[in-house]
C-alpha cells in the first residue's frame, strides 16, 4: 500500500465520482480506477461500489475514509515539521557562554533570533571558558562563546563581535582622572584577575603586561567577571576587563580604555561542522547584526 492508493480513494470517496476526481489529482481517469482496485485487492475488500451513473462507498470504504484522512494528514503534518527542522525554522539551540558574555551583543541577538524563529527553544548553558570545547563535543551545546577559544581543528571559530579591554578602577583612584591609561601605568598596581588556570583570556591579558614590561601582581583570582567589579569596587586592585563589563552602570567604578598597543576581547563562536540548520541560521543572524567575521 503506497500513499498515492490513499490519496486516490479518498479524491473518489470525497467526491463520490472518478471523472472529477481525476480532475482533481491532474491524472486521467483510467490509473486512478486501477489504482483504487489495486487497493481494493490488497484490503480484500471493495471500497465502493460503482454503477454506470454513480459511486458510492461500501461499509468498508465508510470506515476506511477517515482512517485514510487521517494517515495522510499524519504525513503532511510530519513532511512540515521535517522541512522546518531541515531548514532550522524549529528544534533547540543550546549556548554554551560565560555569564560576562552576556553583557555584550549576545542577549540582543537572542531576542532578535526568537523573534525570527519563534519555534525554535533557545538554552542557555553557563560554563567556564575550558569547559565548552569538551561541550560542544558531548553535543551538550551547539554553539559556544568565549574570548581566545583553543586551537582545536575539529572546531570551527567565528569572530562573533569585536571587544575591547580596559581597566576598571576603585572610585577615586590616582588614575580615573585620565581619559585613557597606558598598560604600562599599571605597573605597580594590585591586580584582580580571573583565574589563570581557567582562562586563556586571563593568560592572554598576564602576557600583555608581560610585554608592556611587568609583572601583574595578581592579589585575587576568580571565576567570573562579576566577581572581578565587585572586588574592584571594594579597593582590592585594578582589573583588566572586556569594555561590556566597564560599560556596566557601577558608581564606585571608574572604567577607562588602554591607550595602544592594547589587548583585546574580542568574543569568539566556536561550534561543529557541519552545523545544525538552526545553528547556521543563528550564525547568519549574528553576521548580520553583530558584524561576525571569520
Amino acid at each position: 500500500m503506497e500513499l498515492r492508493h490513499l490519496r486516490y480513494f479518498v479524491a473518489v470517496a470525497e467526491s463520490l465520482s472518478f471523472t472529477a476526481a481525476a480532475e482533481r489529482l491532474g491524472v486521467s481517469q483510467p490509473p486512478l480506477s486501477q489504482q483504487v482496485r489495486d487497493l481494493e485487492a490488497e484490503l480484500g475488500t471493495p471500497l465502493l461500489w460503482r454503477t454506470s451513473r454513480s459511486v458510492a462507498l461500501t461499509p468498508a470504504g465508510a470506515a476506511f475514509l477517515p482512517r485514510a484522512r487521517a494517515i495522510l494528514a499524519q504525513v503532511e503534518e510530519a513532511s512540515a515539521e521535517a522541512r522546518a527542522v531541515g531548514a532550522g525554522r524549529t528544534g533547540t539551540l543550546d549556548l554554551g557562554l560565560t555569564g560576562s558574555i552576556l553583557a555584550g551583543p549576545l542577549g540582543r541577538l537572542i531576542r532578535l533570533f526568537g523573534e525570527r524563529y519563534p519555534a525554535v527553544l533557545v538554552r542557555l548553558h553557563e560554563m567556564p571558558p575550558g569547559e565548552q570545547p569538551a561541550a560542544l563535543h558531548a553535543h551538550r551545546t551547539d554553539l559556544g562563546f568565549l574570548r581566545h577559544p583553543p586551537d582545536d581543528p575539529s572546531l570551527r571559530r567565528l569572530r562573533a563581535w569585536p571587544e575591547a579591554v580596559g581597566v576598571a578602577l576603585p572610585a577615586g583612584h590616582r588614575l580615573a582622572s585620565r581619559r585613557e591609561i597606558a598598560l604600562s601605568d599599571l605597573s605597580g598596581e594590585a591586580f584582580v584577575s580571573l583565574r589563570l588556570r581557567d582562562s586563556r583570556f586571563a593568560t592572554s591579558l598576564r602576557d600583555a603586561c608581560l610585554a608592556a614590561g611587568f609583572a601583574p601582581r595578581l592579589v585575587q583570582q576568580v571565576v567570573e567577571s562579576a566577581s572581578l567589579v565587585n572586588l574592584v569596587a571594594a579597593g582590592l586592585g585594578v582589573a583588566l576587563v572586556p569594555e561590556s563589563v566597564g560599560a556596566l552602570p557601577r558608581p564606585d567604578i571608574a572604567y577607562r580604555p588602554l591607550a595602544a598597543p592594547a589587548p583585546a576581547a574580542d568574543v569568539f563562536a566556536l561550534y561543529r561542522a557541519p552545523a545544525s540548520a538552526v545553528t547556521e541560521n543563528f550564525l547568519a543572524l549574528m553576521r548580520e547584526h553583530a558584524g561576525a567575521a571569520a
